[in-house]
């Protein structure tokens, strides 16, 4: 796996065609948050980039709280997701505040798991399918669909996933930065926002430039280096296909990122 552990970093750029300039936003006092992208069934690049966080914070010295945030999707795309959620569930670090914020792919496996089929043909097309092979789910079952597909589901997903999955929350919020998975709706108050919005809204969080009150971190879009606007930070960066999972951190009014594969690796290509 060539390039997991290059631990690089680089500064947050802006995009100059945005206005107004970047929000001054802060965590709160002692506090150092990662907040980690859509890692899709990488396992792989989950394990390397929570070791340069580790390292990373070490590096950094002593915090008063250290919080580690995944923005959803943890799941699909990638070949291992049910091996991630089995990392998670049993990842304890000491001295760290873990939140788990749901995304559009864990809102659709659960609504499978849950015996709708409104989202099959959807969820197979972005995903699912590799989600159910990292289940072990049989081929036939998985061309048969319906009754059998969600026989198969019911003896092979574990009772402790759908758990976990069931108690993701939809957003977190840590001093001046909110946290969700898609975006939010522009003009709704923060605490009124629609789940589906959090999960699922594109275009019309992404090309607004209007001052939300908070910086809005958040995965969905894809992009090959993270996204730094006025109003939002975006740090989806296509890990499954690319293997550049993105964390950013924030410390104070500063804010870096680390991935597990660099930027100049694509232009050298």
């Amino acid at each position: 796996m060539v390039g997991l552990m290059l631990g690089f970093r680089w500064k947050a750029r802006r995009d100059r065609r945005e206005e107004p300039a970047p929000r001054v936003a802060r965590v709160p006092e002692g506090d150092r948050v990662y907040a980690i992208g859509d890692v899709h069934g990488r396992l792989d690049l989950l394990k390397a980039l929570l070791l340069q966080i580790e390292a990373d914070t070490l590096r950094r010295g002593a915090a008063t709280g250290v919080h580690i945030v995944f923005l959803g999707d943890l799941i699909d795309r990638g070949p291992e997701s049910a091996q991630v959620i089995d990392f998670l569930i049993s990842y304890k670090p000491v001295g760290r505040t873990l939140h788990f914020i749901a995304g559009n792919h864990e809102e659709c496996f659960l609504d499978m798991l849950n015996g709708s089929t409104t989202s099959e043909s959807g969820w197979f097309q972005f995903g699912g399918y590799e989600t159910l092979q990292s289940y072990g789910v049989p081929e036939r079952a998985i061309i048969a669909r319906g009754a059998v597909l969600q026989q198969e589901m019911a003896e092979r997903v574990p009772q402790a996933h759908i758990e976990f999955l069931s108690k993701m929350v939809d957003q977190v919020r840590i001093g001046d930065y909110l946290f969700v998975h898609a975006g939010i709706k522009p003009g709704q108050p923060l605490d009124r926002q629609n789940p589906q919005d959090l999960r699922w809204i594109r275009e019309e969080f992404l090309e607004d430039p209007t001052d939300h009150g908070v910086v809005v971190v958040h995965g969905h879009s894809i992009s090959r280096m993270p996204v730094v606007r006025g109003n939002r930070i975006g740090i989806d960066t296509g890990a499954y296909k690319s293997g550049r999972l993105t964390a950013l951190g924030l410390e104070g009014d500063q804010s870096w990122f680390l991935a597990t594969r660099s930027y100049e690796e694509d232009v050298a290509a």
